[in-house]
């Protein structure tokens, strides 16, 4: 209804120009909101007041000849100026009513639309390096980015999703010579494990996939080993000289093609997890992109090479620097370290040079709060190279904090104390995992209350919504069971029978889940869908125990059955939407 408005303002507005009322030039930005006291109408606009300095008009004479130019409909029946200009809209019962077919015409598209036919974009999300399981800190960002990833699709945009496998770099290596040296202890080998390895259950168990599968292949002694390492860290050493130091001798005594083999082990087995975790979590993607093959295909040099030829890369102590800091960033970053070898940040310039080298009009990065820094440099690197920062949207999530009987879990990837995803979705079910994580904007700070998503009462906001989904089904399976017929081309026809003040809040509801797609999916905030179901839901729990809706009066049971399929309808998709499931029965 309100994109109705919009269309009636518009041709008014075209009607005045065409005129001379009004300048040819004035096209503002057509706003129309709900009022929030019905006293004045259902929808208001400030058309008005936004031409008023162009046209050098007082907005309410500007008002009064939009009013004249207004084409008519019969879903309007008042339209009045109030205050300084404002011009409020009263509908017909009609014009709410007309959802109800809408919806049951449409099905699982109804609220859909093309405003992003033909527009390409890449959102990435999750991107947790393959180190170890996810946990629930990485639950967050896949259920956001997910939704995100959905509701444009809704809007007609052509969505490629994308994981960056950060297959490369120290904690990868890190990773490597972890599963090393348990596979040594699993060889027989005694030896000291460091403290700042990977120490978590899996570790194990990709080092026993590899002595099962290789035998003493990459069996080392510990003393041939430890003849090139420093003091240990638990005798006073520096534990990430230490750690360093470990990997240099686990790639020297294997090998090239060996230790490629242990990191390669352990990387597939860590993302053959990943992938199974997030497939049960109703994420998938398109693509899964890897870092090692921006070096292995020279991205990340032709994108240093980039950087030299437009000026802004210098070198200082055998290292190549980015001038970053000419862009807002707070200092210069390095590129290329005095060892040649380059760093995280030139993979991430590459990898974003890829990204629009590969036609998207806008890529969305969905990253951990904690990267907020990085923003300014990845821009400024875009910027430098003659890309369009703009294109670049970072949505930044907050890890959610889990509580188990009112006491906060701690997590930690290296020391293996964490709760993975995989945990959580067992002990509370992937359809609360999904729903809870976004219930709330993703820049804020968020208390994943288990006991609340587990209990099975109106508190529980997911369980209240799948209630309302399960209770309209139950009145369809109890209209069978009267033996009685649904009739769905009567009940279109009877909606002037729905009058009652409970009947007419849920079809004032079902009108509005058009706008909250809308906004939740172009301005990136599934917590808008989220809290919209649960009002539709409260609303259709409010009616269904305020009235029978199995009446005796034929075509008044009829009318009431269309409006509640059209209530199961909305929920199914916004639920559907989300990533969970709307159940029948509860």
């Amino acid at each position: 209804m309100k994109a109705q408005i919009k269309t009636l303002l518009q041709q008014a507005l075209e009607s005045l120009k065409q005129s001379g009322a009004l300048p040819a030039d004035a096209n503002p930005s057509i706003q129309v909101e709900r009022t929030r006291d019905p006293a004045h109408g259902d929808f208001a606009s400030n058309l008005a007041m936004m031409l008023a300095k162009a046209a050098r008009k007082k907005p309410r004479d500007i008002a009064g000849d939009l009013l004249a130019a207004l084409p008519a409909s019969g879903n309007v029946i008042n339209v009045e100026i109030a205050g300084p200009g404002f011009i409020n809209f009263y509908l017909s019962p009609q014009a709410f009513q007309a959802v109800v077919p809408a919806i049951l015409e449409a099905g699982d598209k109804f609220g859909h639309s093309t405003q992003g036919a033909g527009k390409r974009v890449q959102v990435e999300f999750v991107s947790a390096n393959p180190t170890g399981p996810l946990h629930v800190g990485h639950g967050r960002g896949a259920a956001y980015g997910a939704t995100v990833a959905d509701l444009l699709d809704a809007m007609g945009f052509e969505v490629h999703r994308e994981y960056y496998v950060n297959d490369a770099g120290r904690q990868m290596d890190i990773l490597a010579a972890s599963v090393w040296l348990r596979y040594l202890e699993l060889a027989g080998e005694e030896l000291p494990f460091p403290v700042n390895a990977y120490k978590g259950d899996y570790v194990w168990d990709v080092a026993a996939k590899l002595h099962r599968e290789n035998g003493d292949r990459f069996r080392h002694g510990w003393t041939e080993i430890a003849a090139a390492l420093p003091d240990d860290e638990c005798d006073g050493g520096d534990k990430e000289k230490y750690i360093d130091a470990l990997i240099t001798q686990a790639k020297t005594l294997l090998g090239a093609d060996d230790y490629r083999f242990v990191f390669d082990t352990g990387l597939n087995y860590i993302l053959a997890d990943i992938r199974d975790d997030l497939a049960h979590f109703n994420v998938n993607y398109e693509h899964w992109f890897s870092e090692r093959s921006l070096t292995e295909t020279g991205a990340v040099a032709r994108a240093v090479e980039r950087l030299e030829q437009s000026g802004h890369v210098y070198e200082k102590a055998g290292a190549k620097w980015f001038r970053s800091s000419d862009f807002g960033d707070e200092k210069d970053r390095v590129l290329v370290r005095d060892n040649g070898q380059s760093t995280y940040f030139a993979s991430d310039i590459a990898y974003h040079m890829d990204k629009l080298e590969r036609g998207f009009e806008r890529v969305i990065d969905v990253w951990g709060a904690d990267h907020h820094g990085y923003v300014p440099r990845v821009k400024a690197a875009m910027q430098a190279v003659g890309d369009d920062p703009d294109k670049l949207d970072v949505l930044l999530v907050q890890f959610a904090v889990l509580y188990r009987g009112g006491e906060k879990v701690q997590m930690s990837t290296r020391s293996g104390q964490f709760v993975t995803l995989r945990e959580l979705r067992k002990e509370v079910g992937s359809d609360a995992a999904r729903f809870f994580y976004v219930m709330r904007k993703c820049e804020q700070h968020m208390d994943f209350d288990l006991d609340l998503a587990k209990s099975r009462s109106n508190d529980n906001p997911l369980y209240y919504i799948q209630y309302a989904h399960a209770r309209v089904c139950s009145v369809f399976r109890q209209l069978q069971e009267k033996q009685l017929d649904y009739d769905q081309a009567v009940g279109l026809q009877q909606l002037g029978r729905l009058t009652e003040n409970h009947e007419q809040a849920l079809l004032s509801s079902l009108n509005r889940y058009p706008e909250v797609l809308e906004a939740a999916a172009l301005n990136h905030e599934p917590h808008l869908l989220a809290h919209y179901l649960r009002e539709l839901a409260n609303d259709y729990h409010t009616y269904y125990n305020a009235h029978q809706f199995l009446v005796e009066d034929a075509e008044l049971r009829q009318a009431r059955l269309a409006l509640i399929a059209a209530v199961k309808q909305v929920i199914a998709n916004g639920l559907g939407l989300l990533g969970v499931s709307a159940p029948e029965s509860m």
